[in-house]
């Protein structure tokens, strides 16, 4: 087995120390909502883009907080978790979550729920397999809130995101996506035009200086008797 080294990082993701042999777990350390977290991040596990804590995520963890959020007695789930950061932060908040991201992903999500979430709470905290546009009907339809942070970086992927997004939303669901807008994935498109085409979208927060905007979101009901969120 591999020597794990477990380093500190600084927020940027530099480390003090490197070695290539060996799997190297960097540890970052945020402050939300009173609570200290310490996000390990798996970094030569062939992880990929999983392997970072992006900007959007900050930037949707620094919403509720400024919002003084509260997930308590509702059904979160996190679409693409990447190390789980947005997720744990919910169920410290109160939420009954549950954290998905592809298979190979979950370990390091694991791992930070585990150094994370007090084992008092853990019970409303679950770590699951979802790849979009396969799985996603075998979750179900009735959660309050969904999140999603910098989940929109690859073209390839909107079709099967969009698809599962629309099956776990209900129309009384809440989606908070936070994304950093880049030109050349497409994702001001996705945003300006295919989301609307679904969902009600509204601009809650957003980070100029990153090109990162956090949507707060609902479906848009097809049911005449049901009233769409403005």
């Amino acid at each position: 087995m591999a020597a794990i080294r477990r380093l500190e990082a600084s927020n940027d993701g530099a480390s003090k120390e490197g070695d290539r042999d060996s799997t190297i777990i960097f540890e970052n350390k945020y402050e939300f909502c009173g609570y200290n977290l310490k996000i390990s991040r798996f970094i030569n596990a062939n992880l990929g883009f999983s392997a970072y804590v992006w900007e959007a995520g900050v930037a949707l963890c620094r919403f509720f907080e400024k919002q003084n959020a509260s997930f308590t007695g509702k059904r979160v789930i996190e679409l693409g978790s990447g190390t789980g950061i947005v997720g744990i932060l919910a169920t410290l908040l109160g939420g009954e979550v549950t954290v998905t991201d592809k298979p190979s992903i979950l370990k390091q999500i694991e791992n930070n729920v585990s150094i994370n979430i007090p084992s008092a709470c853990r019970h409303r905290v679950k770590v699951r397999a979802l790849t979009w546009g396969e799985d996603h009907t075998s979750f179900p339809s009735d959660y309050d809130f969904i999140l999603g942070s910098d989940i929109v970086y690859s073209s390839v992927s909107y079709p099967a995101l969009m698809d599962t997004l629309r099956h776990l939303a209900s129309h009384r669901a809440t989606i908070y996506l936070s994304s950093e807008l880049r030109k050349r994935n497409g994702s001001f498109s996705f945003h300006k035009q295919l989301l609307p085409q679904y969902f009600n979208c509204q601009v809650v927060d957003r980070i100029d200086d990153k090109n990162i905007i956090v949507y707060k979101m609902s479906k848009i009901s097809t049911d005449p008797g049901v009233g769409c969120f403005n």
